[in-house]
């Protein structure tokens, strides 16, 4: 019987930006900052883990031979991120902004 919920999709655990990511195939996300143009193909070959539906192969660090493809959608930046900083009795005070950079992506095969 199969459990509510359950998936039959392969799927990876990508490390990219210092972040690691599950992505299955089709899946659109956004990563940090990658030096490709938009239409570029990427390939990933830190695959931390691949599951499928015969089971987890967990890589020590890296699954062997493993990569995922991926097409560029996107480069951009996200909402403004307000930072304010004051030190009390002085007066002082400090208002900043920061966007962050990000490649958005569509994730087109996993392979073992």
């Amino acid at each position: 019987m199969e459990k509510a919920g359950a998936r039959n999709t392969m799927y990876a655990v990508i490390l990219t930006g210092g972040k690691q990511l599950r992505v299955e195939e089709g899946n659109v996300v956004r990563v940090e900052k990658l030096t490709a143009e938009v239409g570029d193909t990427i390939t990933f070959d830190q695959v931390a883990a691949i599951g499928d539906e015969s089971g987890l192969a967990v890589g020590a660090p890296f699954v062997d031979g493993a990569t995922v493809t991926a097409k560029v959608l996107a480069n951009g930046k996200g909402k403004k991120i307000r930072v304010f900083t004051y030190k009390p009795k002085c007066g002082q005070k400090r208002a900043m902004g920061h966007r962050q950079p990000f490649t958005q992506i569509r994730i087109e095969s996993i392979s073992k």
